[in-house]
């Protein structure tokens, strides 16, 4: 009679904890509709199209805060996605027993460090890299692409993307790494005792049994780039402007929130930027369902 009181117990409290996370996420949804609502009724649909950010006119686009924001997210998860995969390979197929630990524990510590470090990296080493070095050398083997075409300001698109993609390492690492750990290791064996190398046996066992695993890690990664806030701010020009340039400076939409949300006065300001923060929270959840739907059909596909 006491064990089945028990059960019932931790039953109880285990249902209560994943009902308190939905109608978390729920009053939250709620929460900023009901507070962007006069910014709603007054812009429509023309807040999602229109490029102007005009405080004095009360006139107010989130265009170019969404383009920057999808910019420099896709360009961190394109070029953190294949280190992070290299360093997860490295560290659980490759490296000796005495790196492993080390090379684990270097690359959690870079997920601690706090976003504003990663900022002052970005605006004080990262920042005259690009104008003076990395932007001219790109300029120069890719100048034909209109992606690296205009002057290197140093803070711009690139540099957001760049300081993201080093923050977002640790996540999608990480869980890479604990993922191809999880391969069993009979299967590493079958494909030796068929004659394969060990290059074959990553790419086509290890890989291939991880690749829907590997894929929610990048996802994770993706969700991480969107809602960073302080360092893209410090990085990112704050420039309300769309451009195809990645030299060019930008906005994001958590660039906006955070540097116009302490002196927003009147309600529908406030009312605009709590819609930008519901734009972001839609963003977030609608890749995150779509790359959870993604991994059920691998799964069910198997």
């Amino acid at each position: 009679m006491k064990k089945n009181l028990g059960d019932k117990i931790f039953k109880g409290i285990a249902l209560f904890s994943s009902l308190f996370v939905i109608l978390l996420v729920f009053f939250l949804f709620v929460e900023l509709l009901i507070y962007s609502f006069p910014s709603i009724k007054k812009f429509g649909i023309y807040f999602f199209i229109d490029k102007i950010w005009d405080p004095v006119t009360e006139r107010y686009g989130a265009l170019p805060a969404i383009y920057g924001t999808i910019v420099t997210s896709i360009l961190a998860l394109l070029i953190a996605f294949p280190l992070s995969i290299g360093i997860a390979i490295f560290i659980s197929e490759l490296a000796p027993p005495a790196l492993k630990r080390p090379l684990s524990f270097i690359i959690e510590l870079l997920g601690a460090i706090p976003s504003l470090i990663y900022g002052m990296w970005g605006l004080f080493s990262l920042a005259p890299l690009v104008q003076l070095k990395i932007g001219p050398f790109l300029q120069r083997i890719l100048g034909f692409l209109p992606f690296f075409q205009g002057y290197p300001l140093g803070v711009g698109y690139l540099t957001a993307g760049i300081v993201l993609s080093v923050m977002i390492i640790p996540t999608i690492s990480s869980l890479s790494r604990e993922i191809l750990m999880a391969v069993p290791i009979d299967q590493r064996e079958a494909g030796y005792a068929l004659g394969m190398t060990k290059w074959e046996v990553i790419w086509k066992i290890v890989l291939g049994n991880a690749r829907s695993g590997i894929f929610a890690a990048g996802i994770l990664g993706l969700g991480r780039a969107l809602g960073e806030a302080v360092a893209v701010t410090m990085v990112i020009g704050n420039f309300p402007n769309i451009s195809v340039s990645l030299f060019s400076p930008g906005v994001t939409i958590t660039s906006v929130i955070i540097n116009e949300f302490a002196e927003a006065a009147g309600q529908l300001k406030i009312s605009v930027l709590m819609e930008l923060a519901l734009v972001l929270f839609l963003i977030t959840f609608l890749i995150m369902g779509l790359a959870r739907y993604y991994i059920l059909k691998r799964i069910e596909g198997r």
